[in-house]
């Protein structure tokens, strides 16, 4: 079909042409800008150049616009409320995150499920306890960077991408524990009482959050990791813990930093930050076979089990027990030297002073 004459005459007047904006292309930001893979490739460091690598201490942003992009007018604004860089920055997010992306596995795929082997009822229980409890921690641990994320200012966007990676591990996390709790004759066990992981949901602060769940709670649960390539009955439980904890010293490294930024230039939040730790530490102070750090009874309990099954004892598995909790303190009195907060074993409460004492001498 064509179009008569006049009715094309008419679409070519001057009148009749579109009104078009092309302000777009000269927003007055930073152009020209080029960036050259490293060594790690195309990482987030090597485009943060020039202003769009400047993560300013305050963000003026209640949108979605990206750093370094022109704001326009009209936005309506959305629920970024943690606005200074402080709130939850960490110096080491962008590398977390690039080693997050390139360093992800498959709990379908890369764990060789097939070296899983029958075990003797007793401690086919207790590793069934042991990963029914791990599962249930990392729900939590994904959980509670998901609620934070869209609170966080996109001129953040570092922080952002970290956590949503930390989101995925603990996805993978709590679904190989339960697969491993699933896939050898067992089930799972009992749960825990949730006392301990409430306080990393009630968090009303990021950095308070930043504090128990990864300093504090993430930091416990790696040294578990640790303890449960040293139980693992078969290849298929060493590959588990030794990944997960892989995963798990990323989370521990940007809670540690982040506590050390905050030290550095808001250092009158020292007092603040000692209160979180008044407030959630009584939840770790278990300190017995029946109560490991991060635990609860039926854990710590289970971890004596496996603990024994590896040594051929009872009697050394409850001392290894007890040795694994001593070495969880040392770890978390580490941590918190290393951000900065060193003083926090003379700050501590008598029966988790009496503790660190056990565990250092």
């Amino acid at each position: 079909m064509t179009i008569d004459q006049d009715t094309l005459h008419m679409l070519k007047t001057e009148e009749l042409k579109p009104d078009l904006d092309m302000s777009w292309l000269k927003p007055g930001t930073e152009w020209g800008m080029k960036a050259s893979p490293g060594r790690r490739g195309l990482t987030l460091d090597e485009i943060n150049q020039g202003s769009y690598g400047d993560a300013p201490d305050e963000s003026s942003g209640w949108t979605m616009r990206p750093r370094g992009a022109a704001a326009r007018d009209a936005v309506p604004r959305l629920n970024y409320y943690l606005r200074e860089k402080a709130d939850t920055w960490s110096q080491n997010a962008s590398m977390l995150y690039e080693e997050a992306v390139q360093r992800q596995w498959s709990s379908a795929t890369d764990i060789p499920w097939e070296t899983l082997k029958p075990l003797p009822d007793r401690v086919e229980r207790a590793m069934c306890q042991f990963c029914t409890f791990l599962t249930e921690v990392e729900f939590i641990a994904g959980d509670v960077p998901g609620y934070w994320l869209p609170r966080i200012s996109n001129d953040h966007y570092e922080v952002k991408l970290f956590l949503a990676s930390q989101v995925m591990d603990e996805a993978r996390h709590l679904d190989v524990f339960r697969k491993r709790a699933l896939a050898n004759g067992g089930g799972l066990l009992l749960a825990s009482g949730n006392a301990g992981l409430r306080f990393v949901m009630d968090a009303k602060d990021f950095t308070e959050m930043s504090a128990i769940l990864h300093v504090q709670g993430e930091g416990l649960v790696q040294s578990i990791f640790r303890m449960g390539e040293y139980i693992a009955t078969c290849d298929a439980e060493k590959r588990i813990f030794r990944l997960a904890a892989q995963d798990e010293s990323r989370h521990v490294a940007f809670g540690v930093m982040h506590m050390k930024y905050v030290l550095e230039t808001q250092p009158w939040r020292r007092e603040e930050i000692h209160a979180y730790l008044d407030y959630s530490e009584p939840a770790i102070q278990g300190g017995s076979v029946g109560g490991v750090a991060g635990g609860s009874p039926n854990f710590g309990q289970s971890l004596a089990v496996l603990f024994s099954h590896k040594l051929g004892s009872d009697e050394e598995g409850q001392k290894m027990t007890l040795a694994a909790f001593s070495r969880q303190m040392r770890e978390y009195m580490h941590r918190l030297d290393v951000a900065g907060l060193g003083e926090r074993k003379e700050r501590v409460g008598p029966q988790m002073k009496m503790m660190l004492e056990q565990a250092m001498g």
